[in-house]
């Protein structure tokens, strides 16, 4: 499923400093979140015919089939004013089968190119499909409000939902209950996640609230299973260890567009940036150079490396670092805690973005 991207070499000394991401604080007008809400550039491209599946997993090929049958299934009319044909049925009232699918499996199987693959496959212009993760789309509720989410998004025929997941309560509760209205208004609904839909928040809530808004939530799903191993990694050479001080500094100075920050200092400074704007803060990066980088000290910290781990890897950014090497980044509490999934995907992706900056540095 992965395919080579160009990685750009080392170019003469640059004549200023790099930039330090330390010093943006980047404002993001809620227009530019919702034009926003299309794959990634690491997935602009891709499509079914380009995953490739492990043919030692017969559920990444089905998934293949089924998720190809449920976007031409999706070409129908499309409209949210009454009287007028939903793809799910005339009334909108709840369906005794699911709207949408669920792609559950572990880091690196492929979901996201597969959800991608969906937006693109599906029949319908750029302007009636939405793409996501599940933090973009809470931040537009934030910037937008619920009531005129509801109205941006009826609108469409899909909505893809990537690494979707339920970090607290509250978050849960909005989600459940857009979803509702937009199932309700026709709306197809699609996500991926490393946990079963009636297994989200497991590990970390025991509200009997929580776990009954997490039924409602699995209800709009039919969960399809993807097994297999981390693409990213398969086949492929162990990522390079860290470089010395020295050799990412010159490295950060030699590549035009690059940015030099010290790891403690960055993540002091994501504290202050919503997470929504970790996005606007890799605008235009062609590589992150990192110096010092040592374990995350406490959750919090550790869930915001994780957001813009996402945006760099989606981005395509290399990730140059000196200091630890990044599967030890998280304590084994943290590894073994409700959100060890996301941990691992973030070690996964910033390995891979780790293997990707290599030729920056002159050998």
């Amino acid at each position: 499923m992965s395919s080579s991207h160009a990685v750009p070499g080392p170019s003469p000394i640059a004549e200023t400093a790099p930039l330090s991401l330390c010093t943006l604080e980047p404002h993001v007008p809620a227009d530019r979140l919702v034009a926003e809400m299309v794959p990634p550039p690491r997935f602009d491209s891709v499509r079914f015919d380009t995953y490739v599946p492990d043919p030692n997993r017969p559920s990444q090929i089905e998934a293949v089939e089924v998720l190809g049958a449920f976007a031409a299934g999706l070409g129908g009319a499309h409209a949210s004013g009454s009287g007028k044909r939903r793809f799910f049925g005339k009334k909108p009232t709840a369906p005794s089968t699911p709207r949408g699918v669920y792609l559950d499996g572990g880091y690196g199987v492929g979901k996201t190119h597969l959800l991608a693959s969906l937006w693109h496959a599906t029949p319908a212009a750029p302007s009636l499909k939405a793409f996501g993760t599940f933090v973009e789309l809470t931040n537009l509720v934030g910037a937008l409000g619920f009531q005129q989410t509801v109205r941006t998004l009826s609108g469409h025929r899909l909505l893809c939902i990537d690494e979707f997941e339920l970090d607290d309560p509250g978050d849960t509760v909005l989600v459940s209950s857009l979803l509702s209205r937009l199932v309700e208004a026709g709306v197809a609904l699609a996500a991926t996640s490393n946990t079963l839909p009636g297994k989200l928040g497991e590990g970390r809530f025991a509200s009997a609230d929580f776990l009954r808004e997490i039924q409602g939530l699995s209800s709009h799903f039919r969960p399809l299973r993807i097994d297999g191993e981390d693409y990213r990694h398969r086949g492929l050479p162990d990522a390079p260890p860290p470089f010395s001080q020295e050799q990412v500094t010159r490295a950060a100075y030699a590549t035009e567009g690059a940015s030099l920050d010290d790891f403690p200092a960055l993540l002091d400074h994501l504290a202050r940036v919503h997470p929504s704007r970790y996005g606007a803060l890799t605008d235009g990066l062609r590589a992150v150079c990192l110096t010092e980088v040592q374990p995350v000290p406490d959750q919090s910290t550790a869930l915001r490396l994780v957001v813009l781990a996402d945006r760099l890897y989606d981005r395509e950014v290399p990730v140059l670092a000196a200091g630890l090497p990044f599967d030890r980044l998280f304590s084994e509490e943290m590894l073994n805690g409700g959100y060890r999934k996301k941990y691992f995907r973030a070690i996964s992706r910033l390995t891979a973005l780790a293997r990707d900056a290599k030729g920056l540095v002159a050998q």
